[in-house]
């Protein structure tokens, strides 16, 4: 019963976010753990005449570690790949690579299979589609974006050069996109970063999920300096501190979640989705149009914003204007 009740997610996922035709090459990345949402794509994948190739990884040792040589090969000639796993290969060269190669991807970390039941997959995505591209233009080439919320961020940045990212959850050649999660965002520029991060919402990596207490991040430069708090805090900068590498700290990102059907669960692409909320990547940023590939991707989530680019109010006090 369950497998039926999927089907209508994966279908959504298959006919509306990837367009899958008739004809067309479809890899389907996945590991043991989601095994079962890949086989509901590969089902849908069937069902409207295309070739499914499902390859099983091993779970990746971190989070944006590159899959194995021939998976990332058979993603780049592929039309489409949807990446069905557990552990995130989103910030991967893999991906970029695929993507300039003119396929499409669909990315669905973290899923359950409950996700494909009854969650923001279910969304109207084109409905969505006016305001998330509204908001990505604002954020597009902003010299001076301000974020602050009403339990204690202030942070500034520069996006000047850059361009934004519309992710509808719908693709087209040469895109991917995260799913359920529909955002809007932009990669800063290196180094521009500063002030505070305080994030009460959702750190959906490492074991963290929702949080129980606020996180303080204080940035100087792009760069985190200090991370305080409560027994979450220093989870994540155990974590960051083990991985060796300097570019973990660096301000990759920030993205206004705008799916009205997401609800926070501390799963990934669920708690970034939610309308209005405002999530900061930190680490790699090689697929959002930034310069930097670090040993990790996390996304800090947080709620009450109000977030400025340029003189646009585009959400204020958690509402969004645009």
């Amino acid at each position: 019963m369950k497998k039926m009740l999927m089907a209508k997610g994966a279908k959504q996922v298959v006919e509306v976010c990837a367009k899958v035709k008739e004809n067309e090459s479809v890899v389907i990345v996945t590991e043991p753990k989601t095994m079962s949402i890949a086989e509901s794509i590969a089902a849908a994948v069937t069902a409207v005449g295309a070739e499914p190739t499902v390859t099983v990884i091993t779970p990746r040792q971190s989070d944006s570690a590159e899959p194995p040589a021939t998976v990332a090969a058979a993603m780049k000639e592929s039309d489409v790949f949807i990446s069905a796993v557990y552990t995130s290969i989103t910030h991967t060269y893999a991906v970029k690579n695929a993507v300039q190669n003119g396929s499409r991807g669909i990315m669905l970390t973290q899923f359950e299979d409950h996700m494909l039941i009854d969650s923001g997959v279910l969304a109207d995505f084109p409905k969505a589609a006016p305001t998330c591209e509204a908001v990505a233009k604002a954020l597009e080439n902003a010299e001076t974006i301000h974020l602050t919320t009403k339990y204690g961020t202030d942070l500034t940045m520069s996006a000047k050069g850059r361009k934004s990212n519309a992710m509808t959850g719908m693709v087209k050649s040469g895109q991917f996109a995260p799913v359920p999660t529909i955002e809007a965002n932009v990669s800063p520029l290196e180094g521009t970063a500063n002030g505070t991060i305080v994030t009460d919402a959702s750190i959906p990596y490492i074991g963290i999920g929702i949080l129980k207490e606020n996180v303080v991040a204080t940035v100087k430069d792009g760069m985190i300096t200090s991370i305080e708090g409560g027994h979450e805090a220093k989870i994540l900068a155990e974590d960051l501190a083990s991985k060796n590498d300097p570019y973990v700290y660096n301000i990759a990102e920030i993205g206004v979640g705008l799916n009205p059907r997401c609800k926070f669960n501390g799963l990934m692409l669920e708690d970034e989705g939610v309308f209005g909320s405002v999530h900061i990547g930190i680490g790699s940023s090689i697929t959002l149009g930034g310069e930097i590939k670090a040993a990790c991707h996390y996304d800090l989530i947080m709620t009450g914003v109000t977030l400025v680019a340029d003189g646009v109010t585009i959400i204020q006090d958690g509402e969004v204007l645009l």
